[in-house]
């Protein structure tokens, strides 16, 4: 049969190819591949807990598709491995690279600087990489998970609370977050940086 998938506003469709990928035969809806995700990504959280990073570790391209490896690896083949296709968001597949060194750089120098505070460093972090798009699937969660690395690890700040809520579904929860991410995209972060700590 395969994977059929639905998807809900905000949520990036996969071509063939990447549905191919599945490493998980038995999965054919939605509910189960979230479940399965889920799994994934509780021990991807797990493994980021019982380790120290430093800024000159996280801010790299190899921790940031270790890291989706780790939260996608045992449901997608291609887990840790930028896209191949485009999408109806994200760059251009040729210049995720180069995209993501320029985020890279940027926030070395955000940190180095202490050009914004914390929080603000992370959501600009989160808000960027999503915005590259650098993976097939998994992009939300993966910078979201970033964002908490970086205010965790490198600020000894609690991890954020994202409206406490799953937002891999449809809810208010998930509208609020998605005006607030629309409001980050014209340079105002306001929104998502209450969001992320409410």
């Amino acid at each position: 049969m395969g994977l059929e998938l639905e998807y809900i506003d905000g949520q990036t469709p996969l071509d063939e190819e990447e549905k191919e990928g599945l490493l998980i035969p038995t999965i054919t809806t939605r509910g189960e591949l979230d479940e399965f995700e889920q799994q994934n990504i509780e021990q991807a959280i797990q493994w980021t807990l019982r380790r120290s990073f430093k800024p000159e570790m996280i801010f790299t391209e190899d921790f940031i598709c270790t890291l989706h490896k780790r939260m996608y690896g045992n449901v997608w083949e291609w887990a840790g491995d930028f896209r191949k296709t485009n999408k109806n968001l994200g760059v251009d597949k040729w210049q995720i690279s180069s995209e993501l060194k320029n985020l890279l750089d940027d926030a070395r120098y955000w940190y180095e600087n202490k050009t914004y505070p914390p929080d603000e460093i992370a959501i600009r972090f989160k808000h960027r990489i999503v915005s590259i798009h650098c993976f097939p699937n998994g992009n939300g969660r993966h910078s979201r998970l970033m964002a908490d690395i970086i205010t965790e690890k490198i600020y000894k700040l609690p991890v954020f609370s994202w409206g406490a809520d799953n937002l891999s579904s449809e809810s208010d929860t998930r509208s609020t977050y998605l005006k607030a991410v629309k409001r980050a995209d014209h340079g105002d972060y306001s929104l998502l940086l209450a969001f992320a700590r409410s």
